[in-house]
């Protein structure tokens, strides 16, 4: 049987050569009733090369040294003007016993959520100061006022939800979002949370074995130089984190899986509000915490590459569910069940991100922006040379 694309003919140019680097070959095959047939082909390799530079040109772009340390320092210096002075706020009230008188004023709701009185100056402290400060008070508590698996549970939930509150919702309203409303939205939040859980474990008869933490952070040092020590070294780590973090970002965006990652996560948090403009950094903030996530929402914010709803459904959803895994783990190590730090935490703030997306959606721009939103009120963080025409997401 005679092929079609037998004799087949190449067309030269007059000086008998090709060109030195052709984009195609231009082929002509004779066929067998003697017409032509004109085909192109791509030279062999090609393709590979032209990926292969692609990908260096990439790497050159996003993984510079020098652009990469200069836009960790931008970012660290937002959160540490905000962070520094509220830290110096903090050790004032706690100095002056504000504290104190704060953990008795919420002793009569503790006690509606299933709580003995005692336990809030543990949520106070938590609130004003850290996790870590709410643990030691109450490991401190503990001997004198023995929690069920189920209290511990709901505590360690509420403080999930609320805690570090000065420097976190300083973050928050620089990004834009009214105090006025992120406070009560994690105050409240976690409250209603923690009376659910209360009344889910009381009317199940669930975890009402004895508590037992399994780690005690030992004494700490409670001298001013101590505790400047202490802050400088978290000053640190953040920085660090925050590096680490933007080479991530660039390192997915290099290979591609910024975008794949987009497209996995999208579903969810487009239920949730937020849109590919603040997805990866959302992500990064839900499973690290809001001083790191919420620094990067910031960066974006100032800098235009976030759209203005992305960003305060962003935070929203970061202030009542993040740091999945330290603070989660922290909680854990102190007795309580994973089916409220994790599970209901994960579960209660979709629900409550849900009904919030409903309500801005039918909100008039004048409203959402009088109440809820009033555009970052930090100085314009312009993306690193490099940055700019990259994905929205990140």
């Amino acid at each position: 049987m005679h092929n079609p694309e037998e004799g087949a003919q190449v067309s030269l140019p007059k000086s008998g050569t090709l060109p030195a680097a052709p984009p195609f070959l231009h082929v002509d095959l004779l066929t067998a009733d003697g017409g032509r047939r004109h085909l192109e082909k791509m030279p062999r390799g090609s393709s590979f090369e032209e990926g292969r530079s692609g990908l260096a040109s990439r790497i050159r772009q996003h993984l510079n040294p020098l652009s990469l340390l200069g836009e960790a320092v931008s970012v660290s210096l937002i959160l540490f003007r905000i962070m520094i002075p509220v830290l110096l706020v903090v050790k004032l009230l706690q100095e002056t016993g504000g504290i104190r008188y704060l953990g008795m004023a919420l002793a009569p709701v503790m006690r509606l959520v299933g709580l003995p009185g005692s336990m809030g100056l543990v949520w106070a402290t938590s609130m004003v100061t850290n996790m870590y400060g709410g643990i030691i008070v109450f490991l401190n508590l503990l001997p004198d006022n023995p929690l069920t698996v189920a209290q511990v549970t709901v505590l360690a939930t509420m403080i999930c939800l609320a805690h570090s509150l000065p420097v976190e919702l300083r973050i928050a309203q620089k990004s834009g979002v009214r105090m006025r409303f992120c406070a009560p939205l994690r105050i409240v939040g976690a409250f209603a949370l923690g009376a659910i859980l209360n009344l889910v474990y009381r009317a199940g008869g669930w975890l009402e074995q004895p508590s037992s933490p399994v780690w005690n952070p030992g004494p700490q040092d409670t001298s001013l130089s101590g505790w400047a020590l202490d802050q400088l070294e978290n000053l640190g780590v953040i920085f660090l984190m925050v590096l680490g973090l933007l080479l991530l970002m660039r390192v997915l965006r290099v290979f591609g899986a910024a975008d794949a990652l987009d497209r996995f996560l999208r579903p969810v948090l487009t239920s949730m509000g937020i849109g590919g403009s603040a997805a990866t950094i959302t992500v990064f903030g839900l499973v690290l915490g809001i001083s790191y996530g919420g620094g990067l929402i910031l960066r974006a914010a100032t800098s235009g590459r976030a759209e203005p709803r992305d960003v305060f459904f962003a935070m929203c959803l970061m202030s009542l569910c993040h740091s999945l895994g330290e603070d989660t783990l922290l909680m854990l190590s102190l007795g309580s069940s994973i089916t409220g730090v994790l599970l209901a935490r994960v579960v209660f703030a979709w629900l409550v991100m849900y009904a919030l997306v409903r309500l801005v959606s039918r909100m008039p721009q004048r409203i959402f922006e009088r109440h809820l939103f009033r555009g970052p009120s930090a100085s314009p963080v312009l993306p690193a040379k490099g940055e700019r025409d990259a994905g929205p997401g990140l």
